[in-house]
């Protein structure tokens, strides 16, 4: 499956302007490189369109030095609005007796074709701004503490970025996930 001819431009005109009004998240980084690693993977559109849709406000936040990927994270002020009040993954879903949410984070963010960010990367998200002053997301969980039962999750508060741990099987309103996308 791939973006209409229009979805595709709107998508990358999107992109640009977030890019070039957010300059602080990539110092360094020029559009035209990017552009040119969306046009050879259209797939990675489809993500990012998906990204956009749910409220992630996608942008570019760095580029890793080995592979010469660019990361795209979600930057909405909060945790994206269309991906909140779900569990954390299956497991915790199938766990709950009563009261279940619609989806978990895991296997939205799998079938969007990103990843949930880990503890590392919300921190990094966290030197670009202030995120998640009113909600949290659920951030990619070690196994050791998956294993227990738990999940972690991250939030900014009193000048702080906190990052915490819940049961999976836990969901709030005010709790999503956010993505990255290497492209």
């Amino acid at each position: 499956m791939a973006l209409l001819q229009e979805q595709h431009q709107s998508l990358l005109s999107l992109l640009k302007f977030r890019f070039e009004n957010n300059m602080q998240r990539h110092l360094g980084i020029n559009w035209e490189s990017v552009l040119v690693k969306l046009e050879a993977q259209p797939d990675k559109l489809l993500s990012l369109q998906e990204m956009e849709r749910t409220g992630g406000e996608p942008d570019v936040v760095s580029m890793d030095p080995n592979t010469g990927e660019f990361l795209f994270f979600d930057c909405s002020p909060e945790s994206p609005a269309g991906r909140r009040s779900v569990c954390y993954d299956q497991a915790g879903l199938e766990s709950r007796k009563e009261h279940r949410p619609a989806h978990n984070a895991v296997d939205l963010a799998a079938a969007m074709g990103i990843d949930l960010l880990t503890e590392a990367q919300y921190r990094e998200l966290q030197q670009l701004g202030t995120f998640d002053l009113k909600t949290s997301s659920w951030l990619k969980t070690p196994e050791s503490v998956r294993e227990l039962g738990g999940a972690i999750f991250g939030d900014y508060r009193y000048g702080q970025v906190f990052v915490y741990h819940n049961g999976a099987q836990s969901y709030y309103a005010a709790r999503g996930f956010r993505g990255c996308l290497r492209v």
